[in-house]
């Protein structure tokens, strides 16, 4: 019935001064924001592609699947920007199953938060001098941004956080192109009051100190479908919804409205497969549409080295041991159909 304090965490800069960034990679990142950034205002009409696995659970398998993607990026540079999603945290429903690395290490053993911390940042480090790319990562925990602060180029607020104050309040400190999921209800205005909210300066507690943040105009929106009442997936990423989300954009003073559409979670109803058909779709309305075309800035698509998904014990090197992903193979092909329609 009440907390047991088991031990004091190391501080973000303990961590960072342990594990650095190197000059030459903090400059790459530099780069990659300036690039994000960029696209989601409008200066840059290379379209995103937010691309990896549901859950970042095993560093050697993370690190082959970045490396494959490189080549891939380096191909397709032109017409679209690549950022790996390496998502360390994992929301859980009703709490229960694997949280993510940064707090269980080892998906097989007990959590341990010191020994997560480590292995966030090592992985970020180490995908980075693998890849050339810096990436994303959901935001589930606001205290750990500390962590990677200096590492990430992206960061989602996911439909469960989304509605939280903590969470838009931390956003409005960031200085990189943060997405906004609907909440699970499915509810526009819930999502665009909190792009509202981080993209103004606020002050607030945050790990034990009064702060003031500026507001970050980077913050956008993730459309990743809704359920239902009844408990059935209700998909938003059509025609009639994007326009609807134009209509909502407009009735509020807003900067650089901006959406990224998650193929899967609800607009797939976890099929991953419907992935592939979605993210078309998505591209053949950017077309027929200049308002959709200005408003859509990119994908996120859940994809790594095997298709589909795992249970933890079967210990299948590069495939999911949460959501069910599209294999390599289909990715590869996948994001040089999005390059071919981005022309």
């Amino acid at each position: 019935m009440s907390f047991s304090y088991l031990r004091e965490l190391p501080k973000p800069s303990e961590i960072k001064n342990q594990y650095p960034l190197s000059d030459k990679l903090t400059a790459l990142k530099a780069e990659r924001d300036r690039m994000i950034s960029d696209i989601i205002t409008g200066r840059d009409n290379r379209f995103l592609v937010i691309i990896g696995p549901c859950s970042a659970d095993n560093e050697d398998a993370v690190l082959d699947y970045v490396s494959r993607l490189a080549p891939v990026a380096e191909q397709v540079k032109e017409r679209l920007v690549i950022i790996p999603r390496i998502y360390t945290n994992k929301p859980r429903t009703t709490g229960e199953g694997y949280k993510g690395i940064a707090s269980q290490p080892d998906p097989e053993k007990k959590p341990d938060m010191v020994a997560g911390l480590i292995a966030m940042r090592n992985m970020h480090i180490h995908a980075i001098e693998a890849s050339g790319m810096t990436c994303a990562d959901e935001m589930l925990y606001p205290e750990n941004w500390g962590y990677v602060e200096d590492l990430l180029s992206y960061v989602a607020i996911g439909a469960r956080s989304v509605e939280d104050q903590h969470h838009r309040l931390t956003v409005s400190g960031f200085d990189v192109a943060s997405g906004m999921k609907n909440p699970t209800s499915g509810d526009f205005t819930v999502m665009l009051n909190s792009v509202y909210a981080a993209q103004h300066p606020h002050q607030f507690v945050f790990r034990g100190h009064e702060v003031q943040t500026s507001g970050n105009p980077l913050t956008h929106v993730i459309l990743r479908g809704a359920v239902s009442k009844h408990g059935n997936s209700v998909q938003n990423y059509h025609y009639e919804d994007i326009m609807r989300l134009i209509d909502k954009y407009n009735q509020m003073e807003l900067l650089h409205p901006a959406a990224i559409i998650d193929a899967n979670h609800s607009n797939s109803g976890k099929q991953h497969r419907e992935q592939i058909r979605i993210v078309k779709e998505i591209m053949h309305n950017r077309k027929i549409s200049s308002e959709i075309h200005d408003m859509v800035k990119g994908v996120m698509i859940e994809s790594y080295i095997e298709e589909g998904s795992q249970k933890v014990c079967d210990h299948i090197y590069g495939k999911s041991i949460t959501d069910p992903c599209l294999g390599w193979e289909d990715s590869r092909r996948l994001i040089y159909d999005i390059a071919e329609m981005n022309a």
